[in-house]
């Protein structure tokens, strides 16, 4: 079995799954409670903080635990509008953001704030100029993904950010899900950046579980109230064994992270180079430094993406459409048509996505699976 689409979701780590266990079987007590078993509880919890916080170069006191990046980016995007709502009520955000930031964006707009999508190039990517026109006095907030989760696009943070020095009441949010541990932690936790969104499966942590970094003086409204936790920010019960899972999760995805993100870049130019030859294949990812080095993202005109993806299925090789969120909906990619591309076309591209665990020798066989395949494919299209 081979195990392509690692930015729908990672398997969970051994050793991830095995603190997860001893946390759940030896330390159940609620971080809130006073007695003994609730103050282990509660140290471990700070621990965990620690540890996330030292990984990224922050404080511990700047790490807020979530349910995952999608609650994460409705919390920056809605606490902020809350928050600032006084100050102004127009955000900006781009036109390729995954459906937790957009959808938070057309909300606010219902009850009545002003949303810019800024437009991207046809390689997925906006234009620092566009960002520049479309600041107004009353922007209270930009949020910009940091890799694109279709087609793998890194977009310029370093230049958004030195815009944004010259506007410094304006919260800057990255939504960096795909784009922790691959290389570019310096472009995320930039000098400038005030939030940043994280989820724990993305990087072998379990399910429902994420966090976010939130800049010390940035203050955003909590979107869930109740007992306090999260220094008042977040209530709810801390899922403590998962936290700590993560915890670890993340030091062992930013161990040796260097050679890893390499040798993900060698797997996706393999197949990007056997791939690309083909006459009828449409590549929207790019092998290059400023795309991401684990995902890759083309069509093959004429063949329905979930087709494609059904067939390499009974080769036991897992990819997916454009998105996991998307992909059973059969939805055009929204990136694909915010860049331009033809909806003939956009419908049938297919995403490989590559974790540290992939091998050269599996891209191999999904080379060899693909000459088969695409065969097949000419034969029913009636094409050569």
């Amino acid at each position: 079995m081979i195990y392509f689409d690692n930015s729908a979701t990672t398997k969970v780590d051994p050793g991830v799954l095995d603190t997860y266990q001893k946390v759940s079987n030896s330390v159940w007590g609620n971080p809130s409670s006073l007695h003994a078993m609730g103050e282990q509880a509660f140290h471990l919890l700070e621990q965990s903080r620690k540890q996330i916080a030292d990984l990224l170069g922050a404080q511990p006191h700047e790490i807020f635990f979530t349910g995952g990046g999608t609650e994460g980016d409705n919390w920056v995007v809605k606490g902020t509008a809350i928050e600032k709502r006084q100050y102004g009520k127009h955000l900006i955000t781009t036109a390729v953001e995954h459906p937790a930031i957009k959808n938070s964006m057309e909300q606010l707009a219902q009850l009545g704030f002003d949303i810019t999508y800024l437009p991207v190039d046809d390689e997925g990517r906006i234009s620092i100029q566009d960002l520049k026109d479309a600041i107004r006095p009353d922007t209270i907030l930009v949020s910009v993904m940091a890799v694109n989760n279709e087609v793998g696009t890194i977009q310029p943070l370093l230049e958004v950010a030195n815009v944004l020095k010259d506007y410094p009441k304006i919260h800057f949010h990255i939504d960096a899900v795909q784009g922790i541990g691959k290389g570019i932690q310096p472009l995320i936790m930039n000098n400038r950046v005030d939030f940043v969104t994280f989820s724990g499966h993305k990087f072998h942590a379990p399910r429902g579980v994420g966090f976010i970094y939130a800049r010390t003086g940035r203050r955003i409204a909590p979107l869930l109230t109740g007992g306090g936790q999260e220094k008042n920010q977040r209530s709810s019960t801390e899922n403590l064994p998962a936290i700590t899972g993560m915890a670890k999760a993340l030091r062992i995805l930013l161990d040796d992270e260097e050679a890893k993100v390499q040798k993900q870049r060698q797997i996706k130019s393999m197949i990007y180079d056997h791939v690309q030859s083909f006459s009828k294949v449409v590549m929207f990812s790019k092998n290059q430094d400023n795309f991401a080095p684990h995902i890759l993202c083309f069509a093959i005109k004429g063949v329905r993406g979930e087709t494609i993806v059904h067939a390499f299925e009974q080769e036991d090789i897992f990819i997916s459409t454009t998105s996991a969120c998307s992909s059973k909906k059969q939805q055009a990619s929204s990136t694909l048509t915010a860049m331009k591309v033809d909806s003939d076309i956009s419908t049938s591209a297919i995403r490989i996505s590559l974790d540290s665990a992939n091998t050269m020798d599996e891209a191999r066989e999904f080379n060899q699976t693909f000459d088969r395949l695409y065969k097949e494919f000419s034969k029913i299209n009636g094409r050569s």
